[in-house]
């Protein structure tokens, strides 16, 4: 049993959840097909598709960065920063481009497939001769940019599909009676829910691929996977005297256990280096698979599925000039209650997506397992997801039964203080084990790295803790955002809702920076804990004018 833990980690690890998760998706298909209109399904499958190619790339990314260019953890931290901005600022533009066309359908698709080119781009394993900036990596930013691009294409008019089914769905209802009307009202929530899980069923199989690849080309090779040991070659290669007695020894060491008999020189370290990363843009092959498959599912549906219908002269029409007048006072406090919880999910986002980053690092150099590569702790989060989803809902339900149904705006309050609580076990944790700063850490031997390590149940607990966090604020944050906009600017509300997540992505580099810089690693984490806790403490200070607001 130990033997196959160490060789197949993964694969076991991959078992597990399938068995878990696979009732759990009946269970929602079978909820879809009763209860919500036909082409959810197929939209959520087409969605799913493209969210597991987006995340085998996510998985990797900033690990990747490195381990091919041998830029340090800050860099590919801002890369990935970058980019994970652009996915969200770059819906705008894509919502834009599809509301003024009316070709909502014909915009998804060239989303799909300008997100395929992206990913063949990232397929093609080419390699400079040189660490650091160089025309390969510039070929590969531009490979991630047209991903973004693309991205921003798909993401919220896909969205905006379910919306129009719903509102269908509402308008059809409605011919039978108040009664059939109240009931298919109730079913949007639900319905965006279940969307939301076949995001992260994508999700929480996408981490394996990258690993599970690349540990198959390494062994193809007579080769293994060792997360440190590309580090560690890049060093040598650019100036082997620099190296350090401690460096020479761990790179030495760590050849060994790889599976290298002879001597390390540059030329191994090369090749190891190609045959690890090569592993790594086989993975995109994939991405472009689940693109093209995506693709092909929304080529089958889409006659099924309806355009949505342009708004504008309604939403004019909602409000007379005299009742804009009137109402100029409470379309302003509308605002700026918006902005105040915007001001809060830039720092929930700026938290919540460390798992990317600072998690990621953490993952590789502080946790204690061999067997398990960091990015498949990725998928934890997505796990989550998918598990606690209907017990959040249940609790929800059941508190608003007993008629104590607590507010949106206490609900992201509460969200916040749960993301701090996982800063703050982070925080312990630290102490404890008495963490150094990231860069010093990877200077020690590899003994001492291997005695200070943590136990994998901290990257657990600290995903449960911060997806729990997410199913209070995430999906709740678009209902207050439908809530409170007013009725004429429902778009720019919503846009504004993605600029203030794209915001909170912008800086989330800043995890990896201060992981690796701060004297000692509680810092780092300390400071996460004390933004959710002041945005918990300004957000329950609002709680009854913002309740006022939403009434």
């Amino acid at each position: 049993m130990k033997q196959l833990w160490e060789t197949n980690a993964s694969l076991v690890i991959l078992c597990v959840i399938l068995i878990v998760v696979i009732p759990f998706l009946v269970f929602y298909l079978v909820k879809a097909k009763k209860e919500h209109p036909k082409g959810l399904v197929a939209a959520a499958l087409s969605n799913m598709g493209e969210r597991f190619g987006y995340y085998i790339m996510n998985a990797v990314l900033l690990l990747f960065l490195c381990s091919k260019f041998g830029i340090s953890d800050d860099a590919a931290g801002w890369i990935y920063a970058v980019f994970y901005f652009l996915i969200y600022v770059l819906s705008l533009p894509g919502g834009i481009i599809a509301d003024r066309t009316q070709k909502y359908k014909g915009t998804i698709i060239s989303g799909l497939m300008v997100m395929a080119i992206g990913y063949l781009l990232l397929s093609i394993p080419v390699f400079s001769d040189h660490n650091g900036f160089s025309g390969i990596l510039v070929f590969t930013c531009f490979a991630l940019l047209l991903i973004a691009a693309g991205n921003g294409l798909f993401k919220g008019n896909l969205q905006a599909i379910v919306g129009q089914m719903y509102d269908n769905f509402e308008a059809e209802a409605a011919k039978e009676g108040p009664e059939a009307l109240a009931n298919a009202k109730s079913k949007r929530d639900s319905g965006f829910q279940i969307f939301y899980v076949f995001i992260n069923i994508g999700g929480v199989i996408a981490p394996f691929v990258a690993p599970v690849l690349r540990s198959m080309w390494l062994k193809a090779h007579d080769l293994s996977y060792n997360s440190d040991f590309p580090r560690l070659c890049h060093k040598f290669m650019e100036n082997p005297d620099a190296m350090g007695v401690t460096d020479m020894d761990n790179l030495t060491k760590l050849a060994t256990e790889v599976g290298h008999t002879g001597a390390v020189d540059a030329a191994f370290c090369e090749q190891y280096l190609h045959t690890f990363n090569t592993g790594v843009h086989l993975s995109f092959i994939a991405s472009v698979a689940a693109m093209v498959i995506s693709l092909l599912i929304f080529f089958a549906v889409k006659n099924r599925l309806p355009n949505p219908v342009k708004k504008e002269k309604k939403e004019a029409a909602d409000y007379t000039p005299e009742e804009r007048a009137a109402n100029a006072k409470e379309i302003k406090q509308r605002m700026y209650a918006l902005f105040a919880v915007l001001g809060v999910a830039v720092f929930f986002w700026f938290s919540f997506h460390q798992n990317g980053q600072s998690l990621s690092v953490f993952a590789r150099d502080f946790v204690a397992t061999k067997a398990v590569p960091p990015e498949i702790w990725q998928c934890i989060n997505p796990f989550f997801v998918i598990v606690l989803t209907p017990i959040i809902m249940f609790l929800f339900a059941a508190f608003a039964r007993r008629g104590k149904e607590v507010s949106t705006p206490k609900k992201i309050a509460i969200g916040m203080f749960i993301a701090g609580c996982a800063y703050i076990f982070l925080t312990i944790i630290a102490m404890q084990h008495n963490y150094p700063s990231g860069a010093e850490f990877k200077g020690l031997a590899d003994a001492v790295k291997t005695a200070m390590k943590a136990s994998p149940a901290v990257l657990i607990l600290t995903y449960f803790f911060l997806t729990v966090a997410e199913l209070f604020i995430s999906p709740l944050g678009l209902s207050f955002v439908s809530k409170v906009a007013p009725k004429h600017l429902q778009g720019i509300c919503q846009g504004l809702w993605l600029s203030a997540t794209a915001i909170g992505n912008l800086f989330i580099a800043m995890g990896v920076t201060m992981l690796n810089t701060f004297p000692s690693q509680w810092m780092c984490w300390a400071v996460f804990a004390g933004f959710c806790l002041l945005s918990m403490g300004v957000m329950l200070g609002m709680v009854k004018w913002l309740e006022k607001i939403t009434k």
